[in-house]
């Protein structure tokens, strides 16, 4: 790359870093490290296509050949990211992991294979992480942007200005999964690839109708611009420059028009594939998908009324990279995180002010009890997340709203941030607040890996006694001191509150929900009225 490259400069030797995509068509990685005024400079990328998504009827489950392949592609970039040295990686997988009934046999031997703990994301992560990519490569930090990426399983259609996402919407519309249920058939295709003309209305009446409501929502918005940032979408736009007579361009800020896409699209349709395969920028490995990714691209300019579309070459592993190890990224992304808990919580808990003064409870426990617990700052934020949303499900019904609560969280739109397994945490945690402990019985529990397991008994547990002491939601306690005897394996809990204050039912409360956290820790669990003055064994 060149120093005309978005986000590239000259720096002086910094810890690698590696973010890898692992997508419904192609495996993205980028390997970079950090430079001067926190840009990263960009070392390597790669991309393969993989087709994890094809063979597995709907995106239902992944085929054992596509696994193979898919297990194959990251040990390679493994090993690329590796070559550099010291290297950390993140890597995140889409739609056709997301989707999977079987995702389990290629995470567990990812992990244990390749050494690569595969995180899956939300469709909803996935467009906020394209978003920042987009805004690390193109000058459009002050336009009102509509930014869409075609994949292989699904699009991403967002409204975004500045580092705001205004809206954001992932729809099951890709260019391999609309490929398999139009164009796969044999009566859609003839001998020579060319697709009939039924077909073709078909899909195109499809996506039509999946867009429609979804231009009516977001488009009032009235965004300024459109970025595009998919393989489906850069070949598109590279067919429609060699159309120009213009070839061998670098596509990062590639403007091409509607007018193109459309005339594209009726190229690729009429073809055969022996045909496709001579057009001027049309990847060869993109042959069979092309048809239904340029109708796709088509009707997204059509419903959208976009007059034309600006190329971003940076997506999904770039903002992922720069989302995950960027300066501050950390505290970016845990302020974006609790941001929207909050927002979730007053828009649903009747008394948002309750379950945040629980956090602020639950969070001193477990700071507390860390020489018992020996849990990480990652755990104590899914803690303070699952206390802030705990009684979310009140919204739908009082009856089993622990049950509803999960619910609520594990489908929620609006908590962008978290990874699958990070809100799959959080709402089993805040599952748990109440009535039945955490058992094998339960599916979703019973799903998780014995450290996780143990991870939502602890949290769970600290969360119960929270919620006790806040038990007439009036705050009257204050804090807490933390009282451990190692020898007799003894946890005891002192709430603290005004003199004044009559704390009786708070600490019987507190008392009758601390089973959970004594099993978790292996500890016998008191919770007392306070003393005169704190003990110097007091647990800082």
């Amino acid at each position: 790359m060149t120093s005309t490259d978005p986000l590239v400069t000259e720096s002086a030797a910094a810890p690698y870093k590696a973010a890898i995509d692992i997508g419904t068509n192609s495996m993205h990685l980028v390997v970079g490290r950090l430079g001067e005024h926190g840009r990263f400079e960009i070392l390597t990328s790669e991309k393969e296509m993989v087709r994890l998504g094809q063979g597995g009827g709907e995106m239902k489950e992944l085929a054992e050949d596509a696994i193979e392949r898919g297990i194959a592609t990251l040990a390679r970039m493994a090993k690329v990211a590796r070559s550099f040295g010291e290297v950390e990686v993140v890597a995140v997988a889409t739609s056709a992991v997301r989707e999977a009934a079987n995702q389990h046999v290629f995470l567990d031997r990812a992990r244990d294979e390749v050494g690569i703990e595969v995180e899956v994301i939300s469709g909803f992560e996935e467009a906020r992480l394209i978003h920042l990519g987009v805004l690390q490569a193109l000058p459009v930090f002050d336009k009102r942007l509509l930014v869409v990426d075609v994949g292989g399983g699904s699009t991403e259609i967002l409204i975004g200005k500045a580092a705001n996402i205004l809206e954001a919407r992932s729809m099951k519309l890709g260019a391999i999964r609309l490929t398999q249920r139009f164009f796969a058939d044999a009566a859609a295709v003839d001998d020579n690839g060319v697709v009939s003309g039924d077909a073709v209305e078909e899909c195109r009446n499809y996506v039509r109708a999946a867009l429609a409501p979804v231009a009516n929502e977001l488009g009032g918005h009235q965004p300024e611009m459109a970025v595009v940032s998919s393989g489906t979408a850069t070949t598109v736009a590279a067919m429609a420059l060699a159309a120009r007579g213009e070839q061998n361009r670098k596509m990062n800020g590639v403007v091409f028009s509607a007018a193109e896409v459309s005339s594209v699209a009726e190229i690729v349709v009429s073809a055969s594939t022996a045909e496709r395969g001579k057009i001027a920028g049309l990847d060869s490995k993109r042959v069979d998908i092309i048809v239904a990714g340029a109708i796709l691209l088509d009707e997204i300019c059509s419903s959208f009324q976009v007059k034309e579309m600006t190329v971003s070459s940076y997506a999904l592993r770039e903002g992922l990279l720069f989302d995950r190890f960027g300066p501050a990224a950390g505290d970016e992304l845990s302020d974006l995180r609790r941001t929207n808990v909050l927002r979730l919580a007053k828009q649903l808990d009747p008394d948002p002010v309750h379950s945040e003064y629980t956090a602020k409870l639950a969070c001193q426990l477990f700071d507390r009890t860390n020489q018992l617990h020996s849990l990480d700052s990652a755990a104590r934020e899914l803690l303070e997340a699952a206390s802030i949303v705990h009684n979310v499900g009140l919204f739908i019904s009082h009856s089993s709203h622990h049950k509803h609560s999960y619910y609520v969280i594990r489908n929620s739109e609006r908590l962008t941030g978290f990874t699958h397994n990070e809100l799959e945490l959080i709402a089993l945690i805040a599952r748990y607040h109440r009535k039945s402990l955490p058992s094998d019985k339960h599916s979703d529990f019973a799903a998780l890996s014995k450290a996780d397991k143990a991870l939502v008994r602890t949290l769970s547990g600290l969360m119960r006694i929270a919620i006790g002491l806040d038990r007439r939601h009036a705050q009257v306690v204050h804090s807490v001191r933390v009282f451990i005897d190692q020898e007799d394996q003894k946890l005891t809990i002192e709430p603290v509150g005004d003199p004044e204050s009559d704390l009786e039912l708070e600490i019987y409360a507190a008392n009758d929900r601390a089973a959970l956290l004594g099993l978790a820790l292996g500890v016998e669990i008191e919770v007392v009225l306070p003393r005169e003055s704190p003990s110097e064994h007091l647990s800082s």
